[in-house]
């Protein structure tokens, strides 16, 4: 055998097609417009049409499955023709009740089976629902973004797996009166506040009022409510419409036609308050009649192990992760044999979201399926948001790079506007939100005089002379970014949170870790630190930052931080003293003293690459989470 020839030898890849490969593209009033080269299909009315389809179909398939704990973890299975009786049942129970889109169903437990059938159930009977952040009740102390999001939504009815651990958040932020549906009502018993079991939803018997109550839905009917940050300090509620999840199933349908073929499985454990989680892989079995298996894993030290038990088992054709997650599979994939045999036997198309995935991770995955199958699967990636269903672009051939998008899925219009030194990505569509719930003034700012929304996102041209490549990520225009688990940062809240806990010592601070796995902190100092320093005035800055005084209340500091932090987007893992003055002439400050963020990491990447892998010098981390 030639060796040299076998080296490059272009790689082999488990076959796959992709749907979009070309574009077009037009100029105007200064902006660009790209289009795919193929129309959108037709796509159902209501995602409820895809029910009724698959349960008349393929009635006794699983749609949804989770391991039992009361079986020793045995997976229970809910199939298409179960889920619909549920939906029928539970839908019946909310029309009961009076629910509509001013008294919604809030949701605030995590994923399970009654969550799934209980979002079915409230899209039968055209009442909107909320999946609530579980964060905002477990983990927040002041309730104050469940609070933001229970005035904005008046629930007529509020869920929750438990009265033990979601008990004191319910108390603290529903009025009076609201009821709550629980798993079992034992915990709460001599409370006043009206409750009812999930059981007594699922025994509700359907009358004609159910059928009617579905039919009189349509494409302009909301379906539910996705609370997304952004870069504002609460959440808005994103509006999502039957029309916009329907036409976003068939966008992505047309651009990864694998999903209509082999009957669709998946993995996943993303959490379906998140649009990943929540549209994109909870309605596309819904959509193409697939499985998915609720993966109660996640890419964490302490339940990394229930996913890879899960992937030993259930091999699915579909994954999808972020890149945190990736990486963690690759690693074990390389000493686990049994893992990387089934995971790897039927998988079709792997997609990551949430932020950039390294290209080392890339090759481990590539490495680990010619190991085992002698071929590639292909790996995937897009761009979109909660405002776009989320699927919007999509790469065009197996050999994209991290930070490949591609181009825009059929239907779907981009309008690319230049925004000083960075191009933003804007939106139109019928996958498009038709705006924020309850917040007109934020729905006005968020689309342009064209009805285009407004992403925020970078992006710039993989190749300028051939259109038909698609984009790539360029960052976002504003400030905020996410860590490599998909986590969203803020950053000016995380700024000011710096600069009070640092006070008098920090004059301002530079939030880092875009695309890492932890937020960091570049701190310029004030005058008063060369004082706590007891160094003398000539000092130069360097000794002020390494001075033992200085480094213990830096030390102090990332340990506050740390107590005060609800997650890894608010945590400061480690943090360093800047030695360099910001420089106006790179842009660093502006002639006011305002430091642009932006200008900071791009003219000191290495220092931001230092401090996070640890090569930088007097690097101050937390001694120990909290």
């Amino acid at each position: 055998m030639n060796t040299a020839s076998a080296v490059s030898a272009p790689p082999t890849f488990r076959p796959f097609e992709f749907g979009v490969t070309r574009a077009s593209l037009r100029e105007a009033g200064g902006a660009r417009y790209l289009v795919a080269d193929q129309a959108l299909g037709c796509y159902a009315r209501r995602m409820t049409d895809r029910l009724l389809h698959w349960a008349a179909t393929t009635p006794d398939r699983p749609v949804y499955a989770r391991r039992d704990p009361a079986t020793g973890g045995d997976w229970r299975h809910i199939t298409f023709v179960q889920a619909l009786q549920a939906a029928r049942s539970i839908g019946q129970a909310l029309l009961n009740r009076g629910l509509s889109a001013e008294r919604p169903l809030a949701i605030l437990s995590e994923n399970s089976l009654e969550h799934a059938m209980l979002a079915l159930g409230a899209m039968y009977a055209g009442v909107p629902f909320c999946a609530v952040s579980p964060a905002y009740s477990l983990v927040s102390q002041d309730f104050e973004k469940l609070r933001h999001v229970m005035g904005t939504l008046t629930p007529g009815l509020v869920y929750a797996s438990d009265w033990a651990r979601y008990g004191r958040a319910i108390e603290a932020v529903t009025p009076e009166g609201v009821e709550v549906v629980l798993d079992s009502l034992a915990d709460i018993s001599g409370e006043a506040r009206p409750a009812s079991t999930f059981a007594s939803l699922l025994a509700t018997p359907p009358t004609p009022e159910i059928e009617k109550a579905m039919l009189a839905t349509g494409p302009d009917t909301i379906v539910k409510f996705l609370f997304t940050s952004g870069s504002t300090k609460l959440p808005k509620a994103v509006i999502n419409t039957q029309r916009m999840i329907c036409a976003n199933q068939q966008q992505m349908r047309q651009s990864m036609p694998v999903l209509a073929e082999d009957p669709l499985v998946l993995v996943d454990w993303m959490p379906w308050n998140h649009t990943a989680g929540g549209n994109h892989n909870f309605y596309m079995v819904v959509y193409n009649g697939g499985t998915l298996y609720i993966d109660d894993g996640k890419p964490t030290p302490a339940l990394l192990g229930e996913t890879l038990r899960n992937l030993r088992e259930i091999a699915p054709t579909w994954y999808f992760n972020v890149p945190i997650g990736f990486e963690a599979i690759a690693n074990a994939m390389q000493t686990d044999a049994e893992l990387r045999r089934n995971f790897l036997s039927r998988v079709r198309q792997l997609f990551y979201a949430g932020a950039a995935l390294a290209q080392p991770i890339w090759d481990k995955l590539y490495a680990a399926a010619e190991q085992e199958y002698g071929e590639r699967v292909v790996m995937t990636a897009g761009l979109g948001m909660t405002e776009s269903g989320p699927f919007g672009l999509f790469v065009t051939t197996p050999h994209s790079r991290a930070g490949d998008l591609g181009l825009p899925a059929p239907g779907l219009e981009l309008k690319l506007v230049p925004m000083g030194d960075k191009t933003e990505v804007r939106y139109r569509g019928p996958n498009i939100t038709p705006g924020y719930w309850r917040s007109p003034d934020a729905t006005a700012e968020a689309f342009d005089d064209e009805g285009f929304f407004c992403s925020g996102d970078a992006v710039q041209w993989i190749d300028e002379a051939d259109v038909h490549q698609g984009l790539r990520f360029d960052g976002r225009i504003a400030e905020d970014f996410k860590l490599a688990t998909g986590t969203f940062v803020s950053v000016g809240p995380m700024r000011a949170k710096v600069i009070a806990a640092g006070a008098p010592y920090v004059q301002d601070v530079v939030i880092t870790g875009l695309n890492l796995n932890e937020v960091g902190a570049m701190l310029f100092p004030t005058a008063a630190l060369r004082r706590l320093s007891q160094l003398p005035p000539d000092a130069s800055l360097a000794d002020v930052a390494g001075s033992p005084p200085v480094q213990d209340w830096l030390q102090s500091l990332v340990n506050t931080l740390a107590t005060t932090a609800t997650g890894s987007a608010t945590r400061v893992a480690r943090a360093l003293i800047l030695t360099e003055p910001p420089s106006i002439d790179r842009g660093e400050v502006t002639d006011k003293g305002s430091i642009n963020q932006r200008a900071v990491l791009k003219h000191r990447d290495a220092l931001v690459r230092a401090l996070h892998d640890g090569s930088a010098a007097h690097i101050a981390t937390p001694a120990a989470k909290p």
